[in-house]
């Protein structure tokens, strides 16, 4: 007798077992497959949620990534000295903006002199055979000299107008300008003084060398570079990097500075597997930033679909996917959605949607849950 009551109750209990699971599941199926929510207002407010537009965008964010501020190499220059010499000044300090032209620093430089007596010595030697040039085409007009004498002074003389060519353009070389080797050549004074000049507009960078020193002919004295134009050097993880476009903007995090992309660099750094992205900065944003500055960006693409910014709190995910809550008139009705970029506490989505939706800004959680059968609007 034991044992068939003890098999009854047991056959009873699985019975009771697969009916309440077997409920379960259809009432789960009717959740799932209907996709509304039935709630009061009442019960709304209970439960704290809140209710807001879809604010439509043009653009989404699709990655960040850290950069560097750095200045383009056509931009920056090492000022050196041409010749070896004596510093006995430096006329510019770092910071300091100068302009094209400007003497930045004062040589002693005894080479110099050299080339200054060289030069000279040129330009006595074709002066010489110019008067004799004059002298022999006359001759040669009046026919007193033959042609081969003709051809030999004129060959003497146009070697000699090379030579002194030569000679000038080394002092040019040598960091003389064109004023002051004119101002040489009709006074003949030698001079050691070398001043070293700025090939451009720009801002002293750094210093490199010191006064009172010796330094060698091609020795750096300053790093300057013209700030016009600035790049952000961005490092993109190379399993992105197929998301990322030319042409697409870049945006500073905490900043309202704004670049563009110019360059995808077509290697990867060993170091960190990202790849080098290039952004030029727009002109009238270059006041807020310093070369060599580390930062964070956001990359911006257009949108080719309508997008919406919404709270993230108006986001309940479930199953891998994401959920909005659009507002009717017994409830709510779950829609799908997409999330196509976030920033901070917001976030982008697109789906089918039309913009007019009133949606549940705050408190998804609590309506994913009546949505899955957790909850109940009794």
């Amino acid at each position: 007798m034991s044992i068939n009551y003890v098999g009854r109750v047991s056959v009873s209990v699985t019975r009771h077992f697969f009916a309440m699971l077997l409920l379960s599941l259809i009432s789960f199926g009717s959740y799932a497959t209907e996709n509304t929510i039935q709630i009061s207002q009442e019960n709304l407010d209970t439960l704290g949620v809140k209710l807001g537009k879809l604010e439509p965008v043009t653009q989404f964010p699709v990655l960040s990534a850290p950069a560097k501020v750095v200045i383009p190499s056509s931009q920056e220059y090492i000022v050196s000295a041409a010749q070896a010499g004596f510093i006995e000044k430096l006329n510019a300090a770092i910071g300091d903006k100068v302009a094209k032209g400007q003497v930045l620093a004062e040589l002693n430089s005894p080479d110099l002199l050299t080339l200054q007596r060289e030069y000279l010595k040129a330009d006595s030697a074709m002066q010489l055979a110019a008067a004799i040039y004059q002298r022999d085409k006359k001759l040669l007009e009046e026919g007193v000299i033959a042609d081969r004498r003709w051809q030999e002074t004129s060959s003497q003389y146009h070697s000699a107008v090379s030579e002194t060519d030569e000679h000038k353009q080394l002092l040019g070389i040598a960091g003389m300008t064109v004023s002051e080797i004119e101002r040489f050549g009709k006074t003949h004074r030698l001079t050691p003084q070398l001043n070293i000049r700025a090939p451009i507009a720009g801002v002293v960078m750094e210093r490199l060398a010191v006064v009172g020193t010796h330094i060698d002919i091609m020795a750096p004295l300053y790093r300057i570079a013209n700030l016009d134009e600035l790049w952000l050097e961005i490092a993109i993880p190379q399993e992105r990097v197929g998301s990322i476009k030319i042409g697409d903007r870049v945006l500073i995090e905490n900043s309202d500075v704004s670049a563009k992309i110019t360059l995808l660099g077509q290697s990867v750094n060993p170091e960190n597997q990202t790849i080098l992205a290039r952004a030029v900065v727009q002109t009238h944003n270059l006041v807020s930033l310093r070369a060599g500055q580390r930062l964070n960006t956001r990359i911006i693409q257009p949108s080719d679909k309508a997008a919406f910014k919404v709270p993230n709190t108006a986001i309940a995910q479930n199953e891998g996917k994401a959920f909005i809550f659009i507002r009717m008139q017994q409830g709510f009705s779950v829609t799908p959605v997409t999330v196509v970029g976030k920033q901070g506490d917001e976030s982008i989505i697109s789906g089918e949607l039309t913009g007019d939706e009133e949606i549940a800004v705050k408190g998804a959680v609590a309506l994913k849950a009546n949505w899955l059968g957790l909850g109940s609007d009794e």
